[in-house]
């Protein structure tokens, strides 16, 4: 039997495995009964603000104005015959992912030819024009064998959308997706993402939310073979009354594979909630691996609140490495009595704390012209509570 084949057969005998850390998927609606805020994946989600996508909101709306702007040599493609769905081996693992997989009538799929090294960022924008007629979309990108390439999808503007998003990273490809939710502020967004990774391939996921009135995003990964590494950094602001919620699982299925995920959050105002759960499941036949996760809230006002529930599963000791942390906590005393005694203004110090807390992340996007524009957005999101520079 071909050492593919074999990883094929691992994959599919896998998927029956249940971990505690992931329910069970499926395609049909029906096994998806109707959350109601008690079960462990929806706890700390407001599921009265989600505009029905819980329930049986009709998601045949397409309030939305999609662009693009790719080098010649990436292919997109709409595909209206729904072969596509679940082509990464996403199995919607809760209603409103399976919904969504069901209505969506198109998909959008991008793909990099193999070889091929694109020399600029692929960029799409999806422009939301109508916040009360619900939207279900799905896209997939593929990174075919030995390319490499960054593709950017910008969210802005007023929509309900519950969307998926399959990435496929076959063998030997290096692939970054910058996810920017930077919506108006009475947008709800619920989105999936799975994420396969191939032999000896590199993943790097950024996920940015600024916008929106309520952001979930529910993102999982799993490797089709060794060698196999993914990278995962997030960067979020929470301002009064908006609920930003991160919620990962990193599957390692395959022997040799790596981990990393880091996750930044900032919160100010009253109400101010994020959640950030990071799940890894370390399989038997998953020796060498090594994995690491982390995730730091910063709590700028009072009345905010910031939820993190790092959690490792591991089902053999045959590992390089595994850990995980999570600290929510306030401004360092230290850091702004140091600054404050070399004549810097409380609210300048605070704001140079801030960008602290994020450059090392931002740094770490690799798309500089990105880089700049969320140095401003931070810098905007200061200005609200935190004080203007001086």
């Amino acid at each position: 039997m071909s050492v593919a084949l074999d990883s094929i057969n691992n994959i599919l005998e896998l998927d029956k495995v249940e971990s505690h850390l992931h329910p069970a998927g499926s395609f049909d609606v029906a096994d998806h009964p109707v959350p109601t805020g008690r079960e462990e994946i929806w706890r700390f989600t407001p599921l009265k603000r989600l505009r029905g996508l819980h329930k049986d909101a009709p998601l045949g709306g397409v309030s939305y104005v999609p662009t693009f702007d790719a080098p010649e040599s990436v292919r997109i493609e709409l595909d209206h015959s729904g072969r596509l769905k679940g082509i990464s081996g996403l199995v919607p693992w809760d209603r409103i992912s399976a919904r969504a997989l069901a209505a969506a009538g198109r998909t959008l799929e991008v793909t990099i030819p193999a070889e091929t090294v694109v020399d600029r960022p692929v960029f799409i924008t999806i422009t939301g024009t109508d916040m009360l007629e619900a939207t279900a979309t799905h896209a997939v990108i593929r990174a075919e064998k030995f390319s490499k390439a960054i593709v950017v999808i910008r969210f802005e503007g007023s929509m309900t959308l519950a969307d998926n998003v399959e990435v496929i990273v076959e063998d030997g490809a290096q692939l970054t997706v910058v996810s920017i939710d930077d919506w108006a502020d009475d947008a709800v967004h619920v989105g999936h993402r799975h994420i396969r990774v191939g032999r000896d391939a590199h993943f790097k996921h950024v996920d940015i939310t600024f916008g929106g009135d309520v952001v979930r995003h529910d993102t999982t990964t799993d490797y089709a073979a060794p060698g196999g590494s993914v990278e995962m950094l997030g960067l979020y602001f929470a301002d009064a009354g908006q609920h930003i919620e991160h919620r990962l699982f990193v599957d390692h299925t395959a022997p040799k594979t790596k981990s990393h995920v880091v996750y930044k959050g900032a919160l100010q105002g009253e109400g101010a909630h994020t959640v950030w759960i990071g799940n890894v499941l370390i399989r038997k036949i998953a020796e060498g691996i090594e994995t690491y996760e982390e995730n730091r809230n910063l709590v700028l006002t009072d009345g905010a609140h910031a939820d993190s529930v790092p959690n490792l599963e591991i089902e053999t000791g045959e590992i390089e490495g595994a850990g995980h942390a999570s600290a929510t906590g306030r401004f360092d005393d230290e850091q702004l009595f140091y600054l404050r005694s070399r004549g810097v203004s409380e609210a300048e110090a605070r704001r140079l704390v801030v960008h602290g807390f994020f450059n090392d992340l931002i740094k770490q996007i690799g798309v500089p012209e990105l880089e700049e524009q969320l140095a401003s957005t931070v810098e905007a999101e200061l200005a609200k509570n935190v004080g203007e520079s001086a």
